[in-house]
């Protein structure tokens, strides 16, 4: 989580032990397994220190829809810090380490630092920014851009805490999680990989996401990545 927090605030020594003490206690998660589940009290948040997790929300038709994607250093759980109960079931997408950690030791970290409380705050926004990219993506893009458009802001939130150019990643999705995040079926999916192969967008192998020009599957998908970062770098001690 400090090296996340970090590509947002310049920290001092003691913010970033202050942002450790909300990583204690690693709790291991096989994949498949509930970190919580909806309508569970919401009395605790959790960071992911490690592995894959998405958060979803289950239709009356018992259809998933998958809300957000869940990577190494991401806080879990911070849009319902105001709310009673979960909005949605987290699960692990890969083998995780979660820390969970109740909303007082976050009320803590904001006595003590107004710059570490604009960045959870400046990370929040970015959280929802996502999700109201994804209601665009799902009413108003198709099929293709929806899913060149998630693969430029799933490469654009790893190069954050990865160096290099990020041309390659690994993305541990299924094909059935696939088509709950874009509204679509998982042979839908399989179509629209094979059409952004034909045309030397994107290539998949297996889990392997190789984009050979970034630019161009960026200006395909009407992609600005804006909205995944804050206005300045806070300076305020």
């Amino acid at each position: 989580m400090v090296k996340h927090f970090q590509y947002f605030a310049d920290l001092a020594d003691w913010e970033v032990e202050l942002l450790n003490t909300l990583e204690k206690s690693p709790e291991q998660l096989k994949s498949g397994d509930s970190l919580w589940r909806e309508g569970e009290r919401a009395d605790e948040m959790a960071v992911l220190s490690k592995g894959w997790a998405y958060s979803s929300y289950v239709l009356e038709d018992g259809s998933r829809m998958i809300l957000d994607i869940f990577m190494p250093g991401d806080v879990v759980g911070l849009r319902e810090y105001a709310l009673h109960e979960h909005q949605s079931t987290v699960d692990a997408i890969t083998d995780c380490t979660f820390c969970r950690f109740p909303h007082c030791h976050l009320d803590n970290v904001f006595e003590q630092s107004g710059r570490l409380t604009s960045t959870f705050f400046a990370i929040s926004g970015i959280q929802q920014s996502m999700l109201v990219e994804r209601m665009v993506n799902l009413g108003r893009r198709n099929a293709q851009n929806r899913l060149a458009h998630f693969l430029c802001e799933t490469r654009s939130r790893l190069s954050k805490t990865n160096s290099g150019a990020l041309n390659e990643f690994r993305l541990p999705l299924s094909q059935q999680m696939l088509a709950d995040l874009m509204g679509l079926t998982p042979v839908h999916v399989s179509r629209v990989f094979s059409s952004l192969r034909e045309q030397s967008l994107v290539y998949r192998d297996r889990h392997q996401i190789t984009i050979p020009d970034i630019d161009r599957l960026q200006m395909f998908s009407d992609f600005r990545e804006g909205y995944l970062r804050m206005q300045s770098k806070s300076k305020e001690v």
